[in-house]
């Protein structure tokens, strides 16, 4: 429990600055959600950014209500992966479906390419 309000805390630490804070999520965030991840906080964009996957049994760091409040933005994978988010988390945040299948390495400079031409295009409306 203890842990749960550290995190809880430091999700709304002032310290982070005035970027905005995106969380981005794939299946196991390993692949395609650090890639996003690394994009996204590089030139032009400079934000904040966590990966994340949605996949217990493959997601190291696992998606959770912690993240989805720290987060102003999530980008995500699929559509699919925007309406389970939606439903099991009942946010109202801005989700960004880049809709980009699950056949990259990381950092692969096609799907650098893709994450670039796609982002901020295809958002799920609120």
């Amino acid at each position: 429990m203890n842990n749960n309000l550290n995190r809880l805390h430091n999700a709304s630490n002032p310290w982070q600055g005035k970027y905005k804070k995106v969380l981005c999520i794939c299946s196991a965030g390993l692949l395609r959600s650090p890639t996003v991840a690394f994009i996204l906080s590089q030139e032009p964009y400079n934000y904040n950014t966590r990966a994340v996957g949605m996949d217990d049994s493959f997601a190291l760091i696992l998606i959770d209500e912690i993240l989805i409040q720290w987060a102003d933005e999530l980008v995500v994978m699929k559509y699919s992966q925007a309406i389970e988010i939606k439903d099991k988390f009942k946010t109202e945040k801005p989700i960004c479906i880049l809709d980009i299948n699950d056949n990259f390495s990381y950092r692969d400079p096609e799907l650098m390419e893709l994450i670039k031409e796609k982002y901020g295009k295809n958002y799920l409306t609120k």
